[in-house]
C-alpha cells in the first residue's frame, strides 16, 4: 500500500486546498416566471424578495475512511432574487451559484462546525464546487418555485431546479406576514445524486463529500410597488 503522503495532493483537492482564480459572474438571464409577478402587481399584492436580508445556506459533510483529513463546508447565497404573491400562495426566486460564499466563519459556527479552513482551502473548495461538481458555467442558476401545499399553512410545496434537473418536495416552513412584508424560514435535506450531481470523491471513496445537502432558508420580502 502506498504511504499516505502519496495521496496527499488528492486529499487536499477534496478538502478544498487547491486554488485557481474564479472568473467574474456572467450576466443573469431573464426568466419568464418573474414576468407573471410584474403583471399580477396591477391587481394584487406582490412582494419583492430583499437579498440584503434573505439567506440560503447549504451544509455538506465529509465521509469515508479518511474523513478526518477533510472539512465539512457551509456555502451560502446572499443574492436571492424573486417575488412573492401571498394571496395567490406562490413565490418564485433564484440565485446564482457563482455568487455563493464558502465557509463564512459565523455560518460555520451556526452549523456547529468547530474548525475554520484557511483562505487557500476556501478558495479551492469554491473552485471545485463551481467547476467539477456543479458545472456552474453550464448551469449558472438555482431556481425555486413555491406554492401552498393544500390547506397546510406550515408546508410549502417547493420545486428546486439545480444542475438542469427539477425535483418537487413538501417542506416545513414558518411564514410570518405583516404590513412590512413577509418572512419565510425552514430547513430540509436534498441529495446531490437526485440532481445528477456526483459528489467529490478520491481514493476509491476513502475521502468523499457525502450525498445529502442540508439546506436552510430565510426569505424576506417587502411590498412591490404597483404600476
Amino acid at each position: 500500500m502506498k504511504p499516505i503522503r502519496t495521496y496527499l495532493p488528492l486529499l487536499l483537492l477534496v478538502a478544498g486546498c487547491a486554488s485557481t482564480p474564479t472568473p467574474p459572474p456572467a450576466p443573469t438571464p431573464t426568466t419568464p416566471a418573474f414576468s407573471w409577478y410584474q403583471d399580477a402587481a396591477r391587481t394584487q399584492p406582490v412582494l419583492r424578495i430583499d437579498p440584503a436580508h434573505s439567506l440560503i445556506t447549504v451544509t455538506v459533510r465529509r465521509g469515508g475512511t479518511f474523513a478526518r483529513m477533510g472539512h465539512d463546508h457551509v456555502v451560502a447565497s446572499r443574492s436571492v432574487e424573486g417575488f412573492v404573491a401571498p394571496d395567490a400562495g406562490r413565490a418564485d426566486f433564484r440565485f446564482r451559484l457563482d455568487q455563493m460564499t464558502v465557509d463564512e466563519t459565523d455560518l460555520r459556527t451556526k452549523a456547529g462546525l468547530t474548525t475554520q479552513p484557511d483562505a487557500d482551502a476556501i478558495a479551492g473548495t469554491r473552485t471545485n464546487m463551481l467547476t467539477r461538481v456543479l458545472e456552474a458555467e453550464r448551469y449558472p442558476l438555482v431556481e425555486l418555485h413555491a406554492e401552498r401545499a393544500g390547506d397546510r399553512a406550515d408546508i410549502l410545496r417547493l420545486t428546486v431546479k439545480l444542475h438542469g434537473v427539477s425535483r418537487t418536495l413538501d417542506v416545513p416552513a414558518t411564514i410570518e406576514r405583516s404590513a412590512a412584508g413577509l418572512t419565510a424560514s425552514g430547513a430540509f435535506t436534498l441529495n446531490q445524486s437526485d440532481f445528477g450531481i456526483t459528489p467529490m470523491s478520491v481514493m476509491g471513496g476513502a475521502l468523499t463529500v457525502q450525498d445529502p445537502m442540508e439546506l436552510a432558508f430565510r426569505i424576506v420580502a417587502a411590498p412591490f410597488p404597483q404600476r
